[in-house]
């Protein structure tokens, strides 16, 4: 399945051969342990998927499997992992100019950029990531310039973007703080430039929106304003159809993102977020989920203030917390976050709060919910298979399965 010496170093340290040809709609899942996220750990425990939902899921002893279906066992069962921000699909591995669709540099604003419309499902790192649990992604443009860009949420598995991706456009991407300023005479230059150039587009948005309003209820005689894709982008914005994204790391960004959800009524989530720690009471007051920066970020510049104690503070305040791969414009090209979420373990959460911010809290973030991110009757057959504690180094995720398909699995 791989187009380049890439499939070995997976094999290698993964000890996974993919098998993603292998559409299996019948299949059932043992495990010793199977964390569902939706009540407590089923011990000897058995999920039954069928035509991609799971139809059946408790104790071994209880549920029947049908002889026709292809059964996989494994230590320790989770649902599919969710990387609540990431930019594989957009960044390649190859880190060259052609397979690195992430960043668009012509502009600071470009809302209007669709992520699908960029989305390579066929990237070498979704089966690298895929190989460790990971099913589920929302990606886009990256962190970097004042508006970025739409994402997306998508399965690691599918030849086209239009078989993969499950949410075309799930939110805008916007960054607050050095990462988005320029330098010389281009703008924005400063924090308050930055946040004056916000401003001035969500009141053109609003402006432009009020317009249709009136043209439509002038009926015949009314006549709209011109379309114009960055507007009606930024008009779902305001009409809390989808989410303002907004990557920041400093206090002080933190509290202008919050200041502008507030004057404009939006919806906001905090991304990166390394001083949210200094800031609770401010997140928590405005209802504000928190998709934290990967545990292990290089601690310099903006990061330099973040802690491995973040998301527990966090998730200890009630604020609604997920873990992310993040983005660098170098290496790594992606982190893992399995890894992320072992190392915020090891650091205040316990384990099955680690396990949910790659989970259920993610997936309820991301408003994905209904359909993943927890092992329950009725939702996505992706089911990650390890075997031992998903946490610990020397675990391997010995299976993958998305939507009934078993797409990864262990050779020994």
């Amino acid at each position: 399945m791989s187009r380049s010496p890439f499939r070995s170093l997976v094999c290698c340290f993964v000890v996974a051969t993919l098998t993603c040809s292998t559409a299996s709609a019948q299949v059932a899942i043992r495990g010793k342990t199977i964390y569902t996220m939706a009540g407590a750990a089923i011990e000897d425990g058995v999920v039954v998927i069928q035509d991609g939902k799971i139809t059946a899921i408790g104790q071994a002893n209880q549920i029947a499997v049908p002889p026709a279906f292809r059964v996989l066992e494994a230590k320790v069962v989770t649902p599919g992992l969710i990387d609540a921000h990431s930019t594989v699909g957009f960044s390649g591995i190859l880190n060259h100019a052609h397979d690195q669709d992430q960043l668009e540099r012509s502009a600071p604003i470009q809302p209007e950029l669709r992520a699908i419309d960029a989305y390579n499902a066929q990237e070498d790192l979704i089966e690298w990531i895929r190989s460790f649990g990971v099913t589920t992604i929302h990606a886009g443009h990256a962190p970097g310039e004042l508006m970025s860009g739409q994402t997306l949420v998508a399965k690691t598995f599918g030849k086209t973007a239009s078989a993969a991706v499950i949410v075309e456009s799930r939110a805008v991407a916007a960054t607050i703080g050095p990462a988005a300023q320029k330098s010389g005479a281009k703008s924005p230059g400063t924090r308050g430039k930055t946040m004056a150039m916000l401003r001035a587009e969500l009141i053109k948005a609003r402006e432009y929106r009020e317009k249709q309003q009136r043209a439509a209820a002038a009926g015949e005689k009314g006549e709209p304003p011109a379309r114009d894709l960055r507007l009606e982008t930024l008009g779902r914005i305001l009409s809390g159809e989808q989410p303002l994204m907004i990557t920041n790391h400093r206090a002080q960004d933190i509290a202008s993102a919050l200041r502008l959800a507030k004057e404009f009524e939006i919806k906001i989530w905090l991304d990166g977020a390394s001083e949210a720690y200094l800031l609770i009471d401010d997140i928590k007051a405005a209802g504000v989920p928190v998709i934290v920066h990967p545990t292990m970020a290089r601690a310099f510049g903006e990061h330099d203030n973040l802690s491995f104690e973040t998301a527990a503070k966090l998730v200890a305040a009630g604020i609604p917390v997920a873990l992310q791969s993040g983005y660098e414009a170098y290496v790594p090209k992606t982190r893992v976050v399995l890894f992320e979420a072992a190392v915020a373990a090891g650091n205040g959460l316990k384990f099955e709060q680690a396990l949910r911010t790659i989970t259920i809290d993610a997936a309820k973030i991301l408003g994905i919910d209904a359909r993943v991110g927890s092992l329950e009757v009725g939702k996505d057959g992706d089911v990650a298979l390890y075997d031992g504690d998903p946490f610990e180094y020397t675990s391997h995720c010995v299976g993958c399965v998305i939507q009934g398909r078993v797409v990864s699995e262990v050779v020994r």
